[in-house]
């Protein structure tokens, strides 16, 4: 079993900066492949970022690429979004995820746990 719980959301200017964080506990074989997921008032879920645990390789999806970078702490077992140029349209709750597989994707069915999520809101 894995446990996720993100942090670091807020309230922030358009332009501006924002760094969220996603605590992980449990089984390490579970979690192989981790990702940031954001889902917006009314929309479905979007995959945004990925990264491999062992190896570190990411993939990002277009609409953050440039922007936002995904990265990890192993010794800490945290996994970190730093979300910068923020635009409004970026308001969501954030979320990470954790999977089992040794690929990086970004869809809601390659990952098996789930944090609750953070609010970003951009104003």
């Amino acid at each position: 079993h894995v446990q996720l719980v993100e942090s670091g959301g807020g309230s922030v200017e358009a332009g501006g900066s924002l760094r969220i964080s996603c605590v992980a506990s449990g089984y390490r074989d579970s979690r192989n492949s981790m990702a940031w997921f954001r889902q917006a008032p009314g929309k479905g879920r979007e995959g945004l970022a990925c990264i491999l645990t062992d190896g570190g390789s990411t993939y990002y999806a277009d609409s953050v690429k440039g922007r936002f970078t995904i990265s990890q702490d192993n010794a800490k077992n945290t996994m970190y979004l730093q979300m910068d140029s923020l635009k409004p349209e970026d308001t969501a709750i954030y979320s990470c995820a954790a999977g089992q597989y040794f690929w990086c994707g970004l869809l809601i069915r390659d990952y098996k746990y789930w944090g609750l999520g953070t609010q970003v809101t951009v104003s």
